[in-house]
């Protein structure tokens, strides 16, 4: 009995070491872009030789650097509310709707998760184009909420899954509309996967570059295109910064979104 739970403790505590090394292994290269984006020189050296804010003060007080991380907020905020709308009713209508075709709507749906997305870019350009959506701030969010349709959607059918549909079936016996147990029943159960889907819809759209890439003009660049055109000709040092600050952006809505799971838990 006494090996037994010896050999057990030192299962968990081996675990709990790998799990250890393996989050270390995959922070590592984090800590160094923070750490080598605060190199006074140009020749980023790990550990620096000496530290200054140059970058950072060049990225954030840059004009075209600022109007980047605008254009990259319009865009995640408006492709987020495309997606997580049209994700929350798909989502609805295949855990709860009975019809033909369903898998092939599901498959339908998940496409852009499995399509390169190069080739999805190429055809997404070539049909708003035809529209005169073609290099705009709408068309952006237009494709990275095609993008995102799948995650969100993904979240969302899990999560309606596990939701009580007694609640919606007494609505309904009582005399309630459609509309009125969407808005006061089901929204309100599905809030938090609602806000935990939305919350990574924006994260894919503030860092995504390929499909904003051809979608881009001249006055909608993001802020990964602009990187992207940055480092074109030479490497531009203010990128490390810009690295950093994509970082600290991604860490905050993780945070926001652990939070929020928590704070449910508890309550």
């Amino acid at each position: 009995m006494t090996g037994r739970i010896a050999g057990t403790r030192a299962r968990t505590i081996a675990s709990g070491v790998f799990a250890v090394l393996i989050s270390l292994f995959l922070l590592a290269p984090v800590a160094i872009i923070i750490i080598v984006s605060f190199d006074a020189t140009q020749n980023f050296t790990f550990p620096p030789a000496s530290y200054s804010t140059i970058w950072y003060e060049r990225f954030l007080g840059s004009p075209l650097w600022r109007s980047a991380i605008w254009n990259s907020l319009q865009v995640a905020l408006l492709s987020t509310l495309i997606a997580t709308t049209i994700g929350f009713f798909a989502a609805l209508a295949l855990v709860r709707g009975r019809f033909r075709g369903k898998d092939f709507v599901y498959t339908l749906i998940l496409m852009p998760m499995i399509v390169p997305t190069v080739i999805f870019a190429v055809a997404l350009y070539l049909a708003l184009a035809l529209v005169g959506l073609g290099g705009g701030m709408l068309a952006i969010s237009i494709g990275h909420a095609v993008l995102t349709l799948p995650l969100v959607t993904l979240i969302l059918a899990s999560n309606i899954k596990s939701i009580d549909q007694g609640q919606e079936m007494a609505a309904f016996s009582l005399g309630a509309g459609w509309w009125y147990t969407l808005r006061r029943v089901t929204i309100p159960s599905a809030r938090l996967p609602l806000v935990s889907a939305a919350l990574f819809a924006f994260l894919f759209s503030f860092d995504e570059l390929v499909v904003a890439l051809f979608l881009s003009g001249v006055k909608t660049e993001t802020l990964p295109v602009r990187i992207w055109n940055s480092l074109i000709y030479s490497f531009d040092p203010t990128v490390t910064a810009v690295s950093a600050f994509f970082i600290i952006v991604t860490g905050l809505v993780l945070a926001l979104d652990g939070f929020l799971k928590w704070r449910a838990g508890r309550g």
